[in-house]
């Protein structure tokens, strides 16, 4: 029996995806210069089929790619041409809710936001708020990591996680946490995290709940020079205030942001921070005098404070929507995601704008600034070959740059397919090792996800080769997987 026939034996016809248009939907997920059609699609609607699903992989060695809404960034999700894509989009219930011990669990299809809309009425909400929080599902959310404008307070997805249920590649089934905040043992749910479906298949997940801030205000600096902006942010966090997010923008960020939904940016400005304070009314004052005045200190040429909850969520809008709004600049765009020390802001900031000069393309940056997170966004038209190949090859020398001073590749986004070259000068060839050894306890065949995350020793050879016979240059030669 075929692999095809062995799950269209249990697997109903609308679960069972083959036909190439079928399956097209599926090619690629938000990092969408990478495609490939997978072997199959698979649907499936109960924990028994998916049990099924990986059982079948298994005995006919079939890789499995685990998808959950497609909004990554980096690849992740990428299927492979050999491989079953398995979708867990029917996914998406939300299982219980229980406002006395704050937590929720939920199925890895729920949506971000979703969780939130959810709980409302309990005074609750979910914390954790990618900007793609309306349509990123909480299985994906586990996989990466993700942050959020928020996380500067509240933590990434793994502060906010109390349990998970999964899967191994060969249908074991684990169960890792619980419904406080300790459990017995290692601590393999913080491995969980991030590690982008490499280890197991996400089925339950029980996260946090917190009351929603009785205040929340938020301060909207201009600068008109991005070092003093990035001077701020470490002024106020030093002051010993925590803000509940602290968010940067340069000109050309706010300049598309204020001109796709009107938030109430200055558009001559070089940089903004919109220093978001939360809890009671109280504290919320006591916190917008402080940092008003450290603001001001550190060069600010303007701060506001939102009026009202429209304006909150208006200046908010401006900062979610400098994804889409980049659209104003470029048909496409390519948003980097690495990690860099606050006291490097300026440093790297200056470096993205030379590089933005030599090549050509336009880049605007949008980030994290309390936690240093960047998010450059770099301007191209994949109508032209060149631009996308100097797109990703700037975007290589950003995250190797954050390396330089300090930082990491990923945030939140993860690694994918995208930056494996850049984990081969992130990390040592022993470090690497472990890292394979640490997947293979876990999925001994080596059939989730592989070739995602942790580049092979080979390939890190390969492109060390390459970076010294080459230099800096970009060169078509330079593999994508």
């Amino acid at each position: 029996m075929s692999f095809e026939a062995a799950l269209a034996a249990f697997l109903p016809d609308d679960a069972l995806l083959i036909a190439a248009e079928a399956k097209r939907p599926y090619e690629c997920d938000g990092l969408a210069s990478y495609r490939a059609l997978p072997r199959v699609v698979c649907v499936p609607r109960t924990r028994e089929e998916v049990r099924r699903i990986l059982a079948i992989c298994a005995q006919y060695g079939v890789p499995v790619v685990p998808r959950g809404a497609g909004t990554g960034l980096s690849g992740g999700a990428l299927p492979l041409v050999d491989g079953c894509l398995l979708s867990l989009a029917r996914f998406n219930r939300i299982l219980e809710i229980d406002p006395d011990s704050r937590y929720a669990v939920v199925e890895p299809g729920v949506r971000n936001l979703a969780i939130s809309e959810a709980v409302a009425s309990h005074g609750l909400y979910y914390a954790p708020d990618p900007s793609s929080q309306i349509a990123c599902t909480i299985g994906g959310n586990v996989a990466e990591n993700s942050g959020g404008v928020h996380c500067l307070k509240y933590g990434l997805t793994v502060h906010n996680v109390l349990g998970l249920k999964c899967f191994l590649s060969d249908g074991t089934w684990i169960e890792l946490g619980g419904h406080t905040l300790e459990a017995p043992g290692l601590d393999l749910l913080a491995l969980m995290h991030g590690s982008e479906g490499l280890l197991g298949i996400l089925m339950e997940i029980t996260v946090k709940l917190l009351p929603r801030p009785p205040v929340a205000r938020v301060l909207l600096a201009a600068f008109d020079d991005v070092d003093a902006a990035g001077r701020a942010v470490s002024g106020v966090i030093e002051s010993g205030i925590t803000p509940a997010g602290l968010e940067m923008m340069d000109a050309l960020a706010i300049r598309v942001a204020e001109d796709f939904c009107h938030a109430g940016y200055p558009t001559d400005a070089a940089a903004i921070l919109l220093c978001e304070l939360d809890g009671s009314e109280a504290e919320v004052e006591a916190d917008i005098a402080a940092a008003t005045a450290q603001l001001l200190r550190d060069g600010a040429t303007e701060v506001r404070c939102s009026r009202n909850e429209a304006e909150r969520l208006r200046f908010w809008a401006g900062r979610k929507a400098a994804f889409p709004a980049i659209g104003r600049v470029a048909p496409d765009y390519y948003c980097m995601d690495g990690t860099i020390p606050r006291r490097a802001l300026g440093q790297v900031l200056r470096r993205i704008a030379e590089l933005s000069a030599e090549c050509g393309l336009p880049i605007a940056n949008v980030f994290h600034a309390g936690d240093g997170n960047l998010h450059p966004l770099i301007a191209f038209d994949a109508n032209d070959d060149g631009q996308l190949a100097m797109a990703e090859h700037i975007g290589g020398q950003i995250l190797e740059l954050c390396i330089e001073v300090g930082g990491t590749i990923t945030g939140e986004h993860g690694v994918g397919v995208e930056k494996l070259n850049q984990m081969c000068i992130q990390f040592d060839t022993r470090e690497l090792n472990q890292f394979h050894q640490v997947k293979a306890a876990f999925d001994v065949a080596g059939l989730l996800n592989p070739g995602r995350a942790v580049p092979t020793l080979h390939r890190c050879a390969e492109f060390g080769a390459m970076r010294v016979h080459h230099g800096n240059l970009p060169h078509p030669e330079l593999p994508r997987f």
